[in-house]
């Protein structure tokens, strides 16, 4: 089976329908794993079957990651495979109902506090201060900062969308002060040897801050965009302003942020409180 030419066939039509490249890439690198485990069974993708489909993806423990595959392979064979039923009877699973746990302003804190490095330092003021993605802040260029109006223009966010967030006036000076230093020209990260900084090296930093601050809990990139609007929420922001910094299509989804919020759930009256015990 040569799979490094279906692989090229899905990625050909993903760009030519404008998908985004992370996009691309995760999906040509899950048809790839696909394929390649049923390498000795078939000799092209048209002889594996919807069974056979089925048991591969129910070793994939996570419910994202299955859902992720399942994407793919529905794609795969709809615009590459031309057997755009062969999935019709393969359900998505069901979704997992857990709640990130966030960070307190506190433990934010504390990573602004050991941070030395001046572009660490401004990685974790742009994703807290505006709520980034990792993918929104490695491709952040400068000409989409503007001073003049207090505004951040997101430019073909998640699902190709552009939305504009508030420039905080208190990163400013540290904008400034990172440009003096690094004086990099149309992103503003940049990784080694001029090449666009990595979604891992962003990662790697907020790691490091994590261990240095000496908090115990899981931190990823995306906490911190979590953090962000829990926090909004916790301050009394407007949660349908949430929604358009955020760039959720759907209000449903910003809503998590009141079920994370602490504060919130502390401000809760038990009944209880109106029994003599």
């Amino acid at each position: 089976m040569n799979i490094g030419n279906y692989q090229r066939q899905l990625s050909d039509w993903m760009k030519y329908k404008k998908y985004s490249p992370e996009s691309i890439s995760n999906y040509v690198s899950c048809i790839g794993k696909f394929l390649k485990y049923f390498e000795d069974e078939a000799t092209k993708p048209s002889e594996i079957s919807a069974v056979q489909i089925k048991k591969f993806l129910s070793t994939k423990q996570q419910v994202n990651t299955h859902k992720a595959y399942l994407c793919a392979i529905k794609l795969f064979y709809e615009k590459v495979g031309h057997q755009p039923r062969k999935l019709d009877n393969v359900e998505y699973p069901r979704s997992e109902k857990k709640l990130p746990i966030v960070l307190s302003q506190d433990e934010i804190q504390k990573m602004f506090d050991v941070c030395e490095n001046l572009k660490h330092r401004t990685i974790l003021a742009l994703i807290y201060s505006c709520g980034l993605r990792v993918s929104e802040v490695i491709n952040l260029q400068w000409s989409h900062i503007d001073c003049s109006r207090m505004i951040i223009n997101i430019i073909c966010a998640k699902g190709r969308k552009d939305r504009q967030i508030a420039l905080p006036e208190t990163i400013i000076p540290l904008l400034k002060s990172y440009y003096k230093e690094y004086h990099t020209e149309k992103y503003v990260l940049n990784g080694q040897f001029g090449l666009k900084y990595s979604d891992r090296s962003v990662l790697e930093v907020m790691k490091q801050l994590a261990a240095k601050s000496k908090i115990k809990k899981r931190v990823y990139t995306h906490l911190i965009r979590h953090s962000t609007f829990t926090h909004m929420v916790e301050q009394g922001t407007d949660i349908n302003l949430i929604q358009r910094i955020a760039g959720h299509n759907n209000v449903k989804t910003t809503m998590l942020y009141c079920h994370l919020s602490d504060n919130l759930i502390s401000r809760i009256q038990s009944p209880i409180s109106n029994i003599r015990i």
